[in-house]
């Protein structure tokens, strides 16, 4: 069993900064590949961003690009997301993903979550 703890959201003003953290309880670099998704109220979880294991390879949904970066560090068991310039419309849960085989977009491809962490920007 994974756990998977988030941390660093906020209430923050737009064009701020925060850098989400999502801790887990076991090594996961060997094996795991992750991702962050978001849930904004009334709305679908979608897709944000993912990481394979090593880190060395990332893809974020389009809309995404440019002020979102995802990264981890394997010796810390955590993978961070960076969003600067944040904006009214990125008010949502962010939640952290993982999966032993899963490297995708889709919900459904990750078997552990995370509780999340909210993140509210005021405009």
């Amino acid at each position: 069993q994974v756990q998977l703890v988030e941390s660093g959201g906020g209430l923050v003003q737009t064009g701020d900064s925060l850098r989400l953290s999502c801790a887990a309880s076991i090594h996961t670099g060997s094996t795991y590949a992750m991702a962050w998704f978001r849930q904004a109220p009334g709305k679908e979880r979608e897709f944000v961003a993912s990481i394979k294991r090593t880190g060395e390879t990332t893809y974020y949904t389009n809309s995404m690009k440019g002020r979102f970066t995802i990264s981890r560090d394997n010796a810390k068991n955590t993978m961070y997301l960076q969003i600067n310039n944040l904006k009214p419309e990125d008010t949502a849960v962010y939640y952290c993903a993982a999966d032993p085989t899963a490297w995708g977009t889709r919900v459904d491809s990750y078997l552990y979550w995370g509780q999340g962490t909210q993140v509210t920007v005021s405009s």
